[in-house]
């Protein structure tokens, strides 16, 4: 793995995802091209690694099909969905994807949700669903949990 940057201080957080959607699926490959550090792991929302986590976040959110990031220091998880989950992700990047967190973190989240929202109904036909077997690099397999 390619280092770019300082050594993170903080553990991997794990952004959970709509494994049968195409957009999301697309979302995650252009983070795995990007994350040059591992500062994120992968998982879909249905998996055994979002059960684990569901039972670990104080704050889960009920009936949620968007992103959720998930960080956890060890004593503590936190979870965020929709678009602080995004920011989050982008804010694990290196430059400038940061600056891209703090322009979505600076419009009020009512309206930053409500575009996401928009994306997340029509996300199923802006992209076809994912193949069964996505073809991700060795090195980059086991940043996707199941």
């Amino acid at each position: 793995m390619v280092a770019d940057g300082p050594p993170l201080r903080t553990p991997p957080a794990i952004l959970f995802y709509d494994g049968t959607c195409g957009l999301c699926d697309r979302t995650v490959a252009w983070l795995l091209r990007r994350d040059r550090r591992a500062a994120l792991r992968f998982a879909p929302l249905d998996g055994a690694t979002a059960a684990q986590a569901r039972a670990r976040v104080a704050r889960w959110p009920v009936g949620v099909d968007s992103v959720v990031l998930v960080e956890d220091d060890g004593t503590a998880a936190r979870a965020t969905w929709r678009t602080a989950a995004v920011a989050g992700a982008l804010a694990r990047l290196p430059s400038p994807w940061p600056w891209a967190a703090w322009a979505l973190r600076v419009v009020p989240h009512p309206i930053a949700d409500a575009g996401y929202d928009l994306v997340a109904r029509l996300r199923r036909r802006l992209a076809p669903p994912p193949a069964a077997c996505a073809r991700l690099p060795e090195a980059l397999r086991d940043r996707i949990l199941p």
